[in-house]
């Protein structure tokens, strides 16, 4: 089952969704999210707009994670580390989203709860909100004075 989670406007989004399930014309432009190639799947049945290897975890973080549950939050943070340190894959995003309403992140794992897709939809979205509210506050900046240390409100 896909989820949505808005960009900047209620009608964009990037959705999460298993590789083997149907692809469906909701989903948008899909990207493959992961490493290695899914297992048991051709290629040519896969309906990928984009296949992005280079953003998925490290083969060593993925191998440390193997999909146990109780290194969740350590997951978590050490792959955001890395897609701080990924700038390159991570503008390969922003270009996506500038172009594509809706995007569907793909993943192989079982459990749709704890990805790297999570992770990735996460990150990215965080990345996409204070991309927009910048670019707000620069066509809007402020006009009222800064405030001196001695005023009080």
């Amino acid at each position: 089952m896909s989820k949505i989670i808005g960009i900047h406007g209620s009608d964009r989004g990037i959705r999460l969704k298993r590789i083997y399930d149907e692809p469906a014309a909701s989903d948008g432009f899909r990207i493959l999210v992961e490493r290695l190639w899914p297992r048991g799947l051709r290629k040519e049945d896969a309906a990928i707009d984009l296949w992005l290897k280079e953003i998925a975890p490290s083969t060593e973080l993925r191998r440390w994670y193997g999909h146990d549950v109780a290194r969740w939050p350590e997951f978590r943070r050490r792959y955001e580390a890395e897609l701080r340190a990924n700038g390159d894959a991570v503008h390969a995003f922003e270009e996506c989203a500038a172009h594509h309403r809706t995007m569907t992140f793909l993943y192989a794992a079982h459990d749709n709860e704890h990805n790297s897709a999570v992770v990735l939809r996460d990150f990215v979205q965080r990345l996409m909100t204070s991309t927009a509210n910048e670019t707000r506050r620069e066509r809007h900046p402020s006009r009222r004075p800064a405030r001196r240390p001695h005023d009080r409100r």
